[in-house]
């Protein structure tokens, strides 16, 4: 392959210096330095790639979060812009209607969020029984939904069906009817009973998920749950070459722990650009969904939240992880579910085996406990665009004090956690930008700032984004920076994040997406 020569633009390492200019051969990284230097160990057949005034960027890299599951909503109703239960409805008429189905075809639904729909409240299955579908509406968080009778007879929830530990299947009031509400467990399971398309219409829909992703200058992505289904989808789209982008699985431990044994070639090791990184476990639910567990009660209430696993099942969990020297991702919230894990992985933890574990969201971890996670070495991936998103429902449950401390980036870099930022994809869109712009400014959506004390500067949320994450996924040494010897994994910017100010960064635009020298992605004008 000729070599490639960028120049012409901002380069941005990240590490610690500028480049004038970077060369590349074979999809690697040659040299860095000016660009009378690098011309001179150019070569004749040197293409030269003239930015123009643009940024180059390491490829950005996803932290966290389900590219399998984001790939299966590109096929369900869409209700992520929902503000009722009668636009819920005209939304499923018309997705029923637009695809000619038949009364006994099922109907998935993702992306309501209770908490912005004018009811203020989740719908029950009466809404969803006016259609003779059997029907399953998923909540925003990915935590909780709905499904009507029709779904609930083809799942065999009834009203003599217990809760499932770690879950809650809801009730009419005075009853034990369910009215429609699964959440946390009850949610995950009846979902697992549903109806899948074939292998060969997911593979096309998980294509059109990795266009999305590099379209926000996403190089490395991550399936953060992956079962016996998600991971026979991954390692078809492994053996036929249609990953476009490097994808680290994580298999759920408490189901499918033999999944990792028995695929061992791809542990920690790339394959057609898939690997699997580790395991993946949750302990609690979510703060908008009021399902994270707490130490201290939701403002006003005396409700704490409660544990997906007992403290016995964590300890054997984190034993597994470490006796067998492979990364766990821990979905904690709440600062009790942090807790829980902090506690579980110091009773088994043995310095000289380095599994990097990760904390996912931290949304309410403490000072106190960022400090003892730095002794243990772990990893706080943190979901910093719940400032934006849902920051004002966090005042409304956690109280101002509490809720200006979620995603504490700031505290993370003063204790020396390795820090990274995602943005649990398909709860939102894979957009690094606006999460380096959440991370910077803290706004909520009614511009109440959340945690001044917590901001960083837009070169502290860049390594969130890279470096940092490359160290998450024991990468360092090949991605996240621009560097000699590492892959050629690029993002070009129409501006530079460093020179535009913090409320216009969320304003940058992603020009191409280059994975290992190779132009994958570029934006249309």
């Amino acid at each position: 392959m000729a070599k490639q020569l960028y120049y012409g633009g901002n380069i941005i390492t990240m590490e610690g210096e500028d480049a004038e200019a970077v060369l590349v051969q074979d999809g690697r990284i040659l040299r860095t330095g000016t660009f009378e230097e690098m011309k001179c160990s150019a070569g004749p057949n040197t293409q030269f790639i003239d930015l123009i005034g643009n940024t180059l960027l390491p490829g950005l890299i996803d932290s966290h979060s389900h590219i399998t599951a984001f790939a299966q909503t590109l096929s369900l109703v869409q209700l992520s812009d929902a503000k009722s239960f009668d636009e819920i409805v005209e939304k499923i008429s018309a997705f029923r209607l637009e695809n000619k189905l038949r009364d006994t075809d099922w109907i998935s639904g993702f992306g309501y969020d209770h908490n912005f729909l004018k009811e203020k409240m989740h719908p029950d299955k009466t809404l969803l029984n006016q259609f003779p579908n059997p029907i399953v509406i998923a909540h925003a968080s990915g935590h909780m939904g709905i499904m009507n009778q029709a779904a609930l007879d083809a799942v065999e929830i009834n009203a003599d069906t217990p809760d499932p530990q770690g879950g809650k299947i809801g009730r009419f009031s005075g009853s034990t009817e369910p009215n429609g509400y699964l959440e946390e467990t009850a949610f995950t399971s009846a979902s697992a009973k549903i109806p899948k398309p074939t292998i060969d219409e997911m593979e096309k829909q998980l294509v059109k998920a990795q266009d999305i992703y590099l379209s926000y200058g996403i190089t490395t992505a991550q399936d953060g749950l992956t079962r016996k289904a998600e991971w026979n989808l991954l390692q078809t789209a492994c053996k036929h070459k249609s990953l476009k982008m490097d994808l680290v699985s994580y298999i759920d431990l408490e189901q499918c722990h033999n999944l990792a044994k028995q695929n061992y070639q791809y542990l920690k090791n790339y394959q057609n650009r898939l690997k699997i990184g580790g395991y993946k476990i949750f302990l609690d639910g979510s703060p908008q969904g009021r399902t994270a567990w707490m130490s201290t009660p939701y403002e006003g209430d005396t409700y704490c939240g409660y544990p997906v696993h007992s403290d016995k099942q964590v300890v054997t969990f984190m034993k597994t992880a470490v006796d067998e020297n492979i990364q766990i991702l821990v979905h904690c919230n709440g600062d009790a579910a942090a807790e829980q894990m902090i506690d579980s992985y110091q009773k088994v933890f043995e310095p000289q085996k380095n599994i990097r574990p990760v904390m996912i969201h931290a949304q309410l971890v403490r000072n106190d406990q960022l400090k003892r996670m730095a002794e243990l070495s772990m990893t706080s991936s943190f979901f910093t665009a719940h400032t934006w998103y849902w920051g004002d429902i966090h005042l409304k449950n956690f109280g101002k004090q509490r809720a200006d401390y979620i995603s504490p980036a700031k505290d993370a870099i003063l204790h020396g956690v390795n820090y990274t930022f995602h943005q649990d994809t398909p709860v939102i869109m894979p957009d690094m930008l606006e999460t380096l712009w959440c991370a910077v400014n803290r706004i909520s959506k009614n511009g109440v700032l959340m945690g001044k004390e917590q901001k960083i500067t837009v070169y502290e949320a860049l390594k969130g984004i890279t470096i940092n994450a490359a160290y998450q996924y024991f990468e360092e040494n090949r991605k996240g920076s621009i560097k000699a010897g590492k892959l050629a994994d690029f993002v070009i910017l129409d501006k530079n994040p460093l020179e535009t100010a913090p409320e216009e960064l969320r304003n940058i635009r992603v020009l191409q997406t280059i994975k290992e020298g190779e132009v994958i992605y570029e934006r249309r004008i």
